[in-house]
């Protein structure tokens, strides 16, 4: 089975990569029973949530290390209803906690400003440089390092804490599916004691700071 087929299916699809592994499986590797096996399923359909407006949801916490590190979150979906299943809340839970372990900067490389992004660029040719590889090989090397910098600092593409066989996207993704609603991470800070906001999320940092005086 190879890599590129499961990519195909989730873009056709919206599912995640757990769910189309096993349908690749059940149907001989073809991609168009596969896509029949997932809407049979109902799994497929969470693609076409994904564009639905989600202003209900939760505001999540996790504290950790004794009181050394917490995490707020706010993850948005379409109804009340949903936002008090259980489903809903330990999947809050379970970002926030990720959000603590792991140290996201951004939730997702849209965030990156495009100059950014070629700063760090610039940084990981010439880390390649500095290693004897010519320019012109840097260069081609980069993409690649590149990729594994995104998967560093953005939380959609980090490898889930709990699951390091399915990324927080795919998480998000078995949750649409599952749950039957669009479901997003909005915002979220990261605070480590002594260090102040070690990130913010648009403008929720300020928001809390002014909610506790800071």
């Amino acid at each position: 089975m190879s890599a590129k087929l499961i990519k195909e299916l989730r873009a056709q699809t919206g599912a995640g990569m757990l769910d189309c592994k096993k349908a690749l499986a059940e149907n001989n590797n073809d991609l168009k029973a596969s896509v029949d096996w997932l809407r049979k399923k109902g799994i497929a359909s969470a693609a076409k949530k994904s564009g639905r407006i989600a202003a209900q949801g939760a505001v999540g916490s996790y504290i950790h290390a004794g009181g050394k590190i917490g995490v707020l979150v706010e993850i948005n979906c379409e109804t009340d209803f949903v936002a008090l299943t259980d489903d809903f809340q330990d999947l809050v839970r379970d970002i926030a906690m990720h959000i603590a372990s792991e140290a996201p900067q951004y939730i997702s490389s849209e965030e990156i400003s495009a100059a950014e992004i070629e700063a760090e660029r610039q940084v990981q040719i010439g880390r390649a440089m500095e290693e004897g590889k010519p320019q012109n090989i840097a260069e081609k090397m980069v993409e690649g390092r590149m990729k594994k910098w995104f998967q560093e600092v953005c939380l959609l593409d980090q490898k889930f804490v709990k699951d390091d066989s399915k990324t927080i996207n795919d998480l998000l993704t078995d949750a649409v599916a599952r749950i039957g609603e669009n479901i997003k991470v909005r915002r979220f800070s990261r605070f480590v004691l002594g260090e102040g906001l070690e990130k913010r999320s648009d403008d929720f940092a300020a928001e809390v700071a002014a909610a506790i005086g800071g």
